[in-house]
């Protein structure tokens, strides 16, 4: 049988053909037989370096950054994030911890026939990249001194390591503790994450240490930077020192300290490495590293919106300015699906072609407990992440409603920050070809990772830590903290990060998993007893959901509005109030804001859109409980031409046995999980994955 993943590697990466039909857990890679022939010179060593970050690319697009298990899992299995859409399909269980852990699921959970995934599904696809940078770096390691090119290959020896060390973070991330290959005399078993880890982080420190890359630039962060180097080791250090879920059979007990709060489940224990602090100390100085030597990577301290509107641009226009790596999509290329704005993006009922936007799935919605309950009211992220109003395709905004559906007709609040509507330049042609780019690492995950490094490193920094946890609170509009403690840091991740599929991760490394799963429970449970009991519910912050909302149409440029754009800026300060409602039209199309329409009558070579310009929602009582039955809501309806919409009614009904709308939004949050057990958060290795036993599946799945 042919090797699986040096194969699928090999072939890919066009580097060399693989002749032997040996099973590959039981072959040694044949690198060393061809690598001097293909790595002969510099240029070739550059040559393949660039035809590496293809492979990196493909990977990225299609198994991590859109469809796969950040689709599946990051963006949908969070307490502030869910799938949206769909009840049936079995990835759900995946994303729910497979129902609690229990034995009977997980013996027959079958990620490959889950996920629809081909031979080269994600865990062999990483390591396509992994093999050919072993090979670079094999073959560019001795040439440091070379009187010509040795800056070259420090150069291309640096992305390489940065580019493994990437790859290695995501299978562990999501398969746990898998082959650690890093030359040919390396096994094909499974080994501790935590000697993987240690691999990689010397590997960076080396980088990092000798100042190998290059300062990160405008142009170039689409590829590796010195920067980049020391954010992704206080990553994967941070990553090191943290909880996750260990087999026993792979990682000694005697190395780990149980999590006190949790139980073993299927000989596995969640737990953190006995000496984690120490590598908390390495991530401090890392992500230390990039706040005080930034290269050409800037934070606008006044502008939250600033990074998501420029992801929109196209790539001739450069990189985000606070990107440290993007992962690039390409507009319209037939081979290059942006598959993010489709399945994560703002909403559209648009067709899959001739459409603005054409067909947005939206997979990540947010939890309304989360919208209404846990944004401060004066945080502006709220409006970015969060989109309450889609559009219809035709160049209308809609207000997205709750209950089970997909795209714009359902599912409720979604993510605001992929939006097709804000690129500079619009395409109608088709759907998943939008080029959008996908952010991977932005300085605002290094001042939040410094902010909690700091504060669990060996010699805790609580001045620092309460600095850089500044840096991103105040940017939102926020107050000043002081003395903030490691579950602000998350919390405040939580909102930076919403939607971007950072939270069910962020959460079970720091342990705080089961704490946050229990407290959006509750707050659901209470917001539907309130909207069952008395038509509302107001959450501590100040924010009331009610069964109703009232809605029309209106056209922003009118002179009674005053806009001068179908896209409406972030929420005027004015408005980020606790309890505020808007008092007329033009109030009511800005709150909440980030939303509204691309002018399309600019869009060259695309009509339809007729004449009527009454493109955007106006809303009221979206944030304040309005009496169905009062003086107000009759002047709305009689006297203002609103009409009354069900927003929370929708959330408590039942009546439907078949949908069961109120189980779906309450009962469904990790169904089974009694947050005390061990969180079995993996995915399972594929028959193809396991040939020839070495690799083989722990945590109570199936064996092959």
């Amino acid at each position: 049988m042919k090797n699986k993943i040096l194969g699928v590697a090999l072939c890919t990466a066009g580097m060399f053909a693989v002749s032997s039909c040996s099973d590959y857990l039981e072959t040694s890679s044949p690198s060393t037989v061809t690598e001097s022939s293909m790595m002969a010179s510099y240029d070739d060593c550059r040559s393949t370096m660039d035809g590496t970050y293809s492979n990196l690319h493909s990977v990225l697009r299609d198994k991590i950054f859109g469809n796969g298990m950040f689709y599946a899992g990051d963006v949908a299995g969070s307490d502030i994030e869910r799938h949206g859409g769909e009840r049936a399909v079995n990835r759900v269980i995946y994303e729910t911890f497979y129902k609690g852990g229990d034995a009977s699921t997980l013996a027959s959970y079958n990620s490959a026939a889950e996920f629809k995934e081909s031979p080269e599904d994600a865990f062999s696809m990483l390591y396509v990249p992994i093999l050919s940078t072993n090979l670079i770096i094999n073959n560019t390691e001795g040439k440091f001194d070379d009187p010509k090119n040795g800056a070259g290959f420090k150069q291309i020896y640096g992305e390489a390591v940065c580019m493994r060390a990437t790859c290695y973070r995501e299978l562990i991330k999501y398969y746990g503790d898998v082959p650690g290959i890093f030359s040919s005399q390396d096994g094909t078993g499974l080994v501790s994450r935590l000697d993987i880890y240690d691999h990689i982080i010397s590997d960076l420190q080396k980088v990092t240490e000798g100042k190998y890359l290059a300062d990160a630039t405008k142009a170039n962060k689409g590829k590796f930077s010195l920067q980049y180097a020391y954010a992704v080791l206080g990553r994967i250090a941070m990553e090191r020192a943290s909880y996750q879920t260990f087999r026993l059979d792979i990682t000694d007990a005697s190395r780990l300290k149980k999590h006190p709060d949790y139980t073993d489940n299927q000989n596995v224990s969640y737990a953190r490495a006995k000496d984690y602090q120490k590598y908390y100390d390495i991530a401090y100085d890392a992500f230390k590293y990039v706040a005080e030597n930034p290269g050409a990577v800037t934070f606008n301290s006044s502008d939250y919106s600033e990074f998501f509107t420029q992801l929109h641009q196209n790539p001739e226009t450069g990189f985000a300015n606070e990107s440290i790596f993007e992962d690039e999509q390409v507009q319209g290329a037939a081979s290059n699906n942006s598959e993010r704005p489709y399945s994560i993006g703002r909403p559209s009922n648009g067709g899959s072609k001739n459409a603005f936007p054409c067909k947005s799935y939206g997979q990540c919605r947010i939890n309304p407990a989360f919208y209404y309950g846990m944004f401060d009211p004066k945080d502006v992220r709220r409006d970015v992440s969060c989109a309450i109003t889609g559009s219809d395709g035709k160049g209308y905004e809609t207000i997205i409603p709750f209950g089970i559906a997909t795209t714009a007709k359902g599912a409720g609040i979604a993510c605001g920050k992929f939006d097709e509507n804000r690129q500079s330049k619009i395409w109608t042609a088709n759907q998943r070809r939008a080029g959008i780019n996908a952010p991977y690492m932005r300085m605002s995950e290094v001042y939040l990772g410094l902010a909690e490094a700091a504060l669990m490193k060996t010699s805790p920094d609580q001045t620092t830590a309460d600095t850089y946890y500044n840096k991103t609170h105040q940017r939102a509009g926020l107050d000043q903290a002081s003395g903030v403690t490691l579950e602000q840091v998350i919390d405040e991740r939580g909102f930076e990060f919403a939607a971007e599929g950072d939270r069910r991760w962020t959460l079970i490394r720091t342990g705080l998993i089961g704490k946050k799963i229990q407290a959006i429970r509750q707050m659901t449970s209470e917001m539907m007893a309130g909207l069952a009991s008395k038509g509302y519910h107001t959450f501590a912050n100040g924010n009331t959901i009610s069964k109703y909302i009232y809605t029309k149409m209106v056209d922003p440029k009118s002179a009674e509005i005053g806009l001068t754009s179908r896209l409406t800026p972030a929420t005027p300060a004015s408005m980020r109030v606790k309890g505020f409602e808007p008092s007329n039209d033009a109030e009511a199309v800005q709150f909440p804001g980030w939303r509204g329409q691309a002018n399309w009558e600019n869009i060259d070579g695309f009509k339809g859109y007729g004449t009527k310009t009454q493109s955007n929602v106006a809303i009221r009582g979206l944030f304040t409980y309005i009496d169905p039955e009062g003086d107000v809501a009759k002047d709305l309806i009689n006297n203002q031409n609103y009409t009354k919409v069900d927003w929370g009614a929708t959330l408590i009904d039942n009546s439907d046995e078949k949908k069961n709308i109120r189980d779906f939004y309450e009962n469904e949050l990790f169904t089974g999980w009694d947050c005390k057990s061990a969180p079995i958060y993996l995915l399972p290795f594929t028959k193809n994955d396991c040939i020839g036993g070495f690799i083989y599946n722990g945590y109570g799945f199936m064996q092959y």
